[in-house]
């Protein structure tokens, strides 16, 4: 049966370029690169760039990372700094930017897990909500 994630893969139009995005500006760890791609990884997430064409979500499909809460203004600033771009603006609980990769490809970096995310719900809920 499962177990949980495996592995996140995303094209990458760009090796060196997201290289630096994904490990000068987001801090993950680099392990190992090669022609068509690089293994890195974040806390326990192993992240493959893959180089391909990207083709971005045009949807509302994601990967948020987590930060702590005393990191994130300092981190907010590092990424306006380095100009990259905004997507969407937060209106959700806890604090969160929604940013873009070197591709395109929607990024979110989130204060808060799933804990706090449905003690939330208990105050404010979406829209036909259901509790399972």
């Amino acid at each position: 049966m499962l177990q949980g994630l495996n592995h996140i893969t995303i094209a990458v139009s760009d090796l060196e370029r997201s290289l630096a995005f994904y490990t000068g500006l987001l801090g993950m760890k680099a392990h190992v690169r090669w022609d068509g791609g690089a293994y890195l990884s974040l806390g326990g997430v192993w992240f493959c760039l893959s180089c391909d064409k990207p083709a971005p979500s045009l949807d509302y499909s994601h990967i948020a990372l987590d930060i702590a809460e005393q990191n994130f203004v300092e981190f907010v600033a590092k990424l306006r700094q380095a100009g990259v771009s905004e997507w969407k603006q937060n209106s959700s609980e806890g604090l969160s930017v929604y940013f873009l990769d070197p591709d395109g490809h929607k990024l979110e970096t989130h204060c808060g897990d799933l804990q706090t995310r449905l003690e939330a719900l208990k105050h404010k809920p979406y829209a036909g909500l259901v509790w399972l």
